[in-house]
């Protein structure tokens, strides 16, 4: 059985949000020097100025994605921009009454009216209501997946059948056959709390990740599988051969990109927590190395209500064991769940 010892228990710790980082590379970080969630270069003057009331910049940056295609930062991006309206509107109901059909706003609006629905305890009933919203998104700018990534999502949510998540899934990969995003929807599909089981869901991550260029991020959707097996604590067992190359694979990907950086923040967190599971010490430090101050709430909001102080309680326990103290912690087996964060 694979542990989890790390994962399974409700570390929590009082902690600011944010925190000033002063440590990129190299030894480890003081708790004040973690940054929660940090955006980049680019989606942070965006925030700055929704703060603001300002969409201009926002506009701009999702403008440049579409036009660069660069559709994995541009779905990170109307991710985040979306989960910041959720609280501000102003900027984004301000954008769509000056230019109500362009098309990078109305993905911001189509996201932020999913995320809405999947909330709402009437979702089936909350996700028809906004299939325009995401029909208006995919005739936007037909080049792009994200819009059909939302509705992968929508599909998802409203347990459509195989059929009709085929089609959509065609679409999807016409436009960008490598999108991690659409490939996560559709992992997330065949998950076995949804439709399908776990090793449906490796075949698929394995075959997805072995036709991408060595860089795509999904070389990292097998991690995804492996995430969702190692949470679920239920189903017949994977091999632990498996998971383990999961995240050898993301291990090959991590060097490819930036270093101490927050866009591949997210994955490396991700392949940290995998990595602790798994009960590679090592590994999982040199990944610690490679993320510098980045922390990021998925995958730790799904083990406990305080993601940061969970990510530092993980970390003092993978540099404890890394240098072969115990951590003073019980350990667990697979068979506990964390909690569901199914969007």
């Amino acid at each position: 059985m694979v542990g989890t010892m790390a994962l399974q228990l409700p570390f929590i710790r009082a902690g600011r949000i944010t925190r000033t980082a002063s440590h990129l590379v190299g030894g480890p970080n003081a708790d004040d020097e973690v940054l929660l969630d940090a955006p980049d270069a680019r989606l942070s003057p965006a925030l700055v100025a929704a703060a603001r009331g300002d969409h201009g910049p926002a506009a701009g940056l999702l403008h440049a994605t579409r036009a660069a295609a660069e559709w994995e930062r541009r779905d990170r991006y109307v991710t985040r921009l979306a989960a910041f309206a959720r609280s501000r509107p102003e900027w984004l109901d301000a954008w769509l009454a000056t230019t109500p059909k362009d098309p990078d706003a109305t993905l911001v609006a189509a996201q932020l009216a999913v995320d809405g629905a999947w909330r709402s305890p009437a979702r089936a009933e909350a996700l028809r209501e906004v299939t325009p919203l995401i029909t208006a998104a995919a005739r936007g700018d037909r080049r792009d997946p994200v819009p059909w990534r939302l509705a992968l999502d929508h599909a998802r949510g409203g347990q459509a059948g195989h059929k009709y998540f085929e089609e959509l899934w065609a679409a999807a990969v016409r436009r960008a056959p490598h999108h991690y995003g659409c490939h996560v929807a559709a992992l997330r599909y065949l998950a076995s709390s949804w439709h399908g089981s776990h090793h449906e869901c490796f075949d698929f991550a394995d075959r997805a990740a072995q036709d991408a260029p060595a860089d795509a991020l999904v070389q990292a959707l097998p991690l995804r599988a492996a995430f969702g097996y190692l949470t679920d604590g239920c189903g017949p067992e994977v091999p632990r051969e498996r998971l383990d190359a999961a995240a050898d694979r993301a291990i090959a990907l991590s060097p490819r990109l930036p270093a101490a950086d927050p866009w591949p923040a997210r994955m490396r967190n991700l392949l940290i927590f995998v990595l602790v599971c798994l009960e590679r010490w090592a590994d999982a430090q040199e990944q610690l190395r490679l993320n510098g101050p980045y922390a990021t709430s998925f995958p730790w909001d799904r083990a406990s209500d305080d993601p940061l102080g969970h990510f530092l309680r993980v970390r003092d326990d993978i540099r404890l064991r890394a240098a072969g103290r115990p951590s003073g912690h019980p350990r667990s087996e697979r068979g506990g769940r964390v909690r569901s964060g199914d969007h």
